[in-house]
């Protein structure tokens, strides 16, 4: 059986990436609650103002799970280091069986994420 050779520097560069998309979510989510903000003030509908509430509340879970995960990727930084000073850089079998179940969790929340946007910019069309 062929086994992979898999290096810090490999799975840093998709930490990179994960990282970068992470941090453009919360400045995404950060300009989409102003825009609920700007609708607060224009409607006294309750059944507008209940899915204004709807949005708000999901930018605030999706918001703490992002941030969840920029601290477990900072953890699998920390651990990478930590091997790399100790001259391993080749990184062993579990942890890496980590590293694809955050891909898959990375994966998950990227569709969640594109689903409230897509809701949240039909919630725009119909009241802005």
């Amino acid at each position: 059986m062929k086994t992979q050779t898999v290096y810090n520097s490999d799975l840093h560069f998709e930490h990179t990436l994960w990282k970068d998309q992470l941090l453009f979510w919360i400045d995404e989510l950060s300009s989409f609650e102003k825009r609920l903000e700007e609708i607060s003030k224009r409607w006294t509908d309750k059944s507008v103002l209940a899915e204004l509430d709807h949005f708000q509340n999901n930018f605030i879970i999706h918001k703490e799970k992002v941030s969840k995960m920029i601290k477990e990727i900072n953890a699998h930084e920390q651990n990478m280091a930590n091997h790399y000073k100790a001259n391993e850089d080749v990184i062993n079998k579990n942890f890496y069986k980590l590293h694809l179940n955050f891909r898959d969790k990375m994966e998950t929340q990227h569709h969640i994420y594109n689903d409230l946007k897509k809701d949240f910019f039909s919630f725009l069309t119909k009241n802005m």
